[in-house]
């Protein structure tokens, strides 16, 4: 329930008290499990990264010995995570935006599961032989940070919906003939 609230309402604009009422849960249980509302929110983007952790290595794993097309299967996941039903923005972006004092734990887990993503396509380019795996990791990294601000603002079928062609059209720069032929989802 907290991932509902906080997703539709931002982290700031949901208090304890809405989530017990909204989840019938007793307060003392909450607060037995969770000291405060900043333990609530680390918890909250704690099981959201396992999610990105799960999907995305669906993705690897449907492109089994291609981390360039691996790559851009991130990205496509991303788009089609905008895409969906009820997508009211990144979780992280929104965290870190509502919480910007470094040292406030919810902005360094959000800090923490940026660096893991640009870690995650650092390899991945290193797998796939690029010559400069950083500058790509980056590349696509602005890209899938592009495609989660522009649909909270401008919904899937706005700039988002391009995402995935610039990532394919990086992606073949960079790998040479390593990807002949990627195909995108249609727009």
């Amino acid at each position: 329930m907290a991932t509902e609230l906080f997703g539709k309402h931002g982290v700031r604009a949901v208090g304890m008290q809405q989530l017990v009422d909204e989840t019938g849960i007793g307060k003392s249980l909450v607060y037995r499990e969770f000291t405060g509302k900043d333990d609530l929110v680390v918890a909250w983007l704690h099981q959201m990264r396992a999610v990105w952790w799960d999907m995305s290595a669906e993705v690897v794993a449907r492109y089994p010995d291609d981390p360039a097309r691996q790559m851009l299967g991130i990205v496509e996941m991303v788009h089609e995570q905008v895409a969906a039903e009820g997508y009211f923005g990144c979780v992280y972006h929104t965290t870190s935006s509502e919480f910007r004092d470094p040292q406030h734990p919810g902005h360094q887990e959000s800090v923490r599961h940026a660096r893991e993503i640009r870690e995650q396509l650092r390899g991945l380019a290193s797998a796939a032989g690029v010559v400069d795996p950083h500058r790509l990791a980056d590349e696509l990294l602005l890209i899938i940070d592009g495609i989660y601000a522009s649909a909270s603002v401008l919904g899937p079928s706005g700039p988002s919906r391009i995402g995935v062609e610039l990532a394919s059209q990086l992606i073949q720069q960079h790998c040479s003939d390593a990807l002949p032929a990627i195909t995108t989802i249609g727009h």
